[in-house]
């Protein structure tokens, strides 16, 4: 896991335990074949987790409670 991505996804989100969770579905959705909300290249090699933190972290993906 990028402990940068996590620090700045951390800002986004007060609560880490909802930040994990929310993070971690998104990342399986980029798992199942969901395309990134952040530009990647074809030869990335970073996890989906690490992905999705990135997505938080630019405000690309917005973690709600409902």
């Amino acid at each position: 896991m990028n402990e940068e991505y996590l620090a700045r996804a951390k800002e986004k989100v007060d609560d880490v335990r909802i930040l994990i969770n929310g993070a971690a579905k998104r990342a399986a959705e980029l798992a199942r074949g969901a395309k990134p909300l952040v530009p990647t290249l074809p030869e990335d090699e970073r996890s989906s987790l690490d992905i999705a933190l990135l997505e938080i972290a630019e405000g690309a993906v917005v973690i709600e409670l409902d």
